[in-house]
Formats: C-alpha cells, structure tokens, sequence
C-alpha cells in the first residue's frame, strides 16, 4: 500500500519562506535558542516562584468563617506593582481616555480631512482619521475600507488616530467653530454648571475593550465568537466615597479634591470597582503592546497586565517568610524606635495617635513604610486592594495547590486583600481575608496590578531587604 503526505504551510503572518523546510532535509527550528529574560516593566519587582502555607496561622480572635484553613500550595513567578496604584498614575488612564474620545469625535467631524492648515492643528479637518490623511493605503486598509471597516469590534486600521497632532483644551486656542463644536459636547451644559465653571462630563469617559472569557471557550470546547467580550467602562472614580462611606463625618475636602489636586498625585487612587480596576489593567496592556509595534524591530508581544489572585496577593505579601503574621514578619505593629510600620487605625477612636509614630489620618502617600521581603511597599494597610479572584469562605479548601484561583466572573463578590487605613491592626495580617462587591466602589480600597512571566523564562532572583 502506498501513502501520500500533503505538505501544508502553517504560517499565518510575517516574512514567507521559499521552498521546503528544514535543512538538508532534517527538521531543525530556524528560532534562536537563546534563554528568554522578561523584561521588568517600571514600576514593578519580580516575585520569584515558591510555596508556602497559605491561610491565617495566628489565633483568630473573631472567629469568623473568613478564618480558611491552612493549606500548602505552589505560586508561579510573577511581577508585581512595587506600590499601590496611585492618583497620578490612574489619571493617565484618564487623560487618554478622555483624549482617545475627543480625537474619534474631531475625525468623524472632519471627514475627509482639508487641504489647508497642515498638519499642527490650525484646523479641524487636520483630525481626520491617518487613513483620509495617507495616499497609498495598504492591501489590508483598502478592503476593510471596502468593507466598511470592522464590525465585531476589534481594531480598525482605516480608524486609527493621528495622535501627533496637538489637541486644544483652551477656548483662546480652538482652531475653528466645528472644533469647538466638538470640544464643548465633552463638558457639562451651561446649565448644569456651577459659577459657569467649565467642567468635563466624566460620564462620557468611557474605556471600551475586549477580553477573552476562558469560561465561555471551555463550554463551547472553541475560542470561536462567544471568547471574546466587549466592555466598555466608566472610569471616573466615585470621588463621592468620601462622604458616602461616613454618613456622619466631615470630608468633603477629600471629596473636592483627593484625586485631581496635585498635593495627592503620590496617594492611592481609591473609589475605584473591580472592573475599573481591570479595565486599568487591560489599559496598560494596550500601552505597552502598541508602543512595541510602533518599534521598526518589533518586540515580543508583553504578557498581559491583571489583578493578582488571592494566593498571589497573600504569597507576596508575605515577602518570602513562612507562617509572616505581617509583611514584616511580625507579630508586632512597632519596630523597636516605636513607630508603627503600616498606617491603619491603633486605637478606638484614633486614627493618627501620634505624628512622630508615623500613621495617618487618612491614606498615606505610597512608599512612606518599609517593604517586605520581596521589595513591594504597603502590603498592609493605607488601603485594602482588589484582587481578581471571587470571594468564597471554603476557596482554600477546594482550590488547587497549584496556582490555586477561584475564577467566576459572575459572582459579584470578590476578596480584598490587606487592610487599610481605617482599620484595625487584625485586618493588616498576612492571611486575614475580606470581600467587597465588585460594583462598590470604597474610600479604602484600591488596587495594584500584576503580570504573568513565561515558565521558560529566566525567573527572577528574591530580593533583600
């Protein structure tokens, strides 16, 4: 009996190869095989592999089911925020949404774009989309042009934004009437202003983005349609936190000012949901994803941006120590000067007790105490901090040991981590557990975020205090 063998060619993109592969007629990967190193992203330290038991050893003096049982398990390497997400660095996300939305709405007004007013801005037709602007389109752009762009929502190359032309936010600079035009209809109405103070309607600052729903491929045994989900995202934080949560306090000060006045630009952004949090994350997925393609030798494409799970938060938090009461070993609050090591509440009715002892009356500005073992600042208390994983009383006894995560995305409660500057020191151990509706947005609760490193990879060295 004879057989035929049909040659198929697998390679969906890139450079093509001419003729059979291999060499000499043997199979030999034409891939370098040097060692792959990830790359650090700013801001973030290596969290290198390891196990440890994870659950609250100590005595639990409130008894509460949130007390899980110990249980051994194994966590892969990660890198993970040195600091908790700040003020500043979420108004990034905020200033390129807000940007994003104001270029789309100037390129749909201009059309076709105009021939005068080069490309510095002086008119509204210098915003059309870099498509209208361009006059040899690629293969690709020219049938999705013919096509009428795309429609599942992914990215359009004919759609994409000439971000080297400068926009204007002051009156004195609009260009023309139509740019103004489209200016304004991101602020308030006159109407609706207080002392005619031009103010942006943040409820139009929506993120919009995909992600792959692993739930939905494993039901369907295929990433067909039903893997990818849209959202699109209000991502203003509730500065109202500050007085909902304290009915009977003062703070509205904190409410007029703690995330946009410069003096707290270094302070934990708070009043954010769990899907803010995780729209922030797959923002700077994007970031750093297009800055890379915008290389003329393009780089690996980056492991995704996330939230830590559970066990990742607690490991980490641990800071390399087995059985760590504290992020700093423990068990005590104070180190041998006196002064507290984490900011959170010491007492009944104090929330400061003494300046020379370090707390706060609020939140502090990140960095402001030691870090543990592992380099990470604030893993106990200034503020809890989200985590990706659903919130159950048992999810330590029926997880695995390996990587253990609890991933239903439908439940709306999910486990925060940490403690915070309102609470007391029992919140600030290691394996103490907590929850919080995925749509409540807290005055003492924020978030910093995590990215995978390939197992292949060289992993990471533990860091010394």
């Amino acid at each position: 009996m004879s057989a035929s063998v049909a040659s198929v060619s697998c390679s969906g993109g890139g450079s093509s190869s001419v003729g059979k592969p291999g060499t000499k007629g043997e199979l030999i990967p034409r891939e370098k095989t040097k060692s792959f190193v990830a790359e650090r992203p700013y801001g973030m330290v290596g969290i290198p592999a390891g196990s440890f038991v994870a659950g609250l050893a100590d005595q639990d003096p409130t008894n509460t089911p949130e007390k899980a049982s110990l249980k051994t398990v194994t966590v892969s390497s990660f890198f993970m925020d040195e600091a908790e997400t700040t003020n500043a660095e979420y108004r990034v996300f905020i200033n390129y949404v807000r940007d994003s939305i104001a270029r789309t709405l100037l390129a749909e007004a201009a059309g076709e774009g105009g021939e005068e007013g080069g490309r510095k801005g002086a008119s509204i037709g210098d915003y059309a989309y870099l498509a209208k602007k361009e006059e040899n389109l690629t293969p690709y752009q020219e049938y999705l042009e013919g096509q009428g762009g795309r429609e599942d929502g992914g990215y359009d190359p004919t759609k994409k934004l000439d971000w080297k032309i400068p926009l204007h936010w002051s009156t004195g600079k609009y260009p023309d009437v139509e740019y103004a035009e489209v200016l304004e209809s991101m602020y308030l109405p006159a109407s609706s202003r207080i002392g005619n103070e031009r103010i942006l309607d943040v409820s139009k600052l929506k993120y919009s983005y995909q992600w792959g729903d692993m739930d939905a491929a494993l039901a369907d045994n295929e990433r067909g349609a039903n893997y990818l989900k849209s959202s699109s995202i209000a991502i203003y934080p509730d500065t109202t936190v500050w007085v909902k949560d304290f009915h009977f306090a003062y703070n509205e000060p904190l409410f007029e000012q703690y995330f946009w006045h410069k003096a707290y630009k270094d302070y934990p952004v708070v009043g954010v949901t769990w899907d803010q949090a995780r729209a922030y994350c797959n923002f700077r997925s994007k970031l750093k994803t297009d800055y890379n393609e915008s290389l003329k030798r393009k780089k690996q494409r980056p492991m995704q941006f996330r939230l830590p799970t559970e066990i990742e938060w607690e490991y980490a938090a641990r800071g390399g120590m087995q059985n760590a009461t504290y992020p700093w070993g423990g068990p005590y609050l104070m180190d041998d000067r006196g002064c507290y090591l984490a900011n959170f509440k010491p007492k009944r009715g104090n929330y400061m007790e003494d300046d020379k002892k370090g707390t706060y009356t609020y939140t502090a500005p990140v960095k402001k105490f030691k870090k543990n073992g592992f380099g990470l600042f604030d893993m106990a208390g200034n503020v809890s901090e989200w985590t990706e994983s659903a919130y159950n009383n048992s999810s330590y006894g029926f997880s695995s040991t390996l990587n253990p995560s609890t991933k239903n995305k439908v439940d709306t409660k999910k486990s925060v981590r940490g403690g915070s500057w309102k609470d007391i020191g029992y919140a600030l151990m290691t394996g103490a557990r907590d929850w919080e509706r995925k749509d409540s947005a807290r005055s003492y609760i924020g978030f910093r975020t995590v990215q995978d490193i390939p197992e292949a990879a060289v992993k990471p060295r533990r860091v010394n205090r």
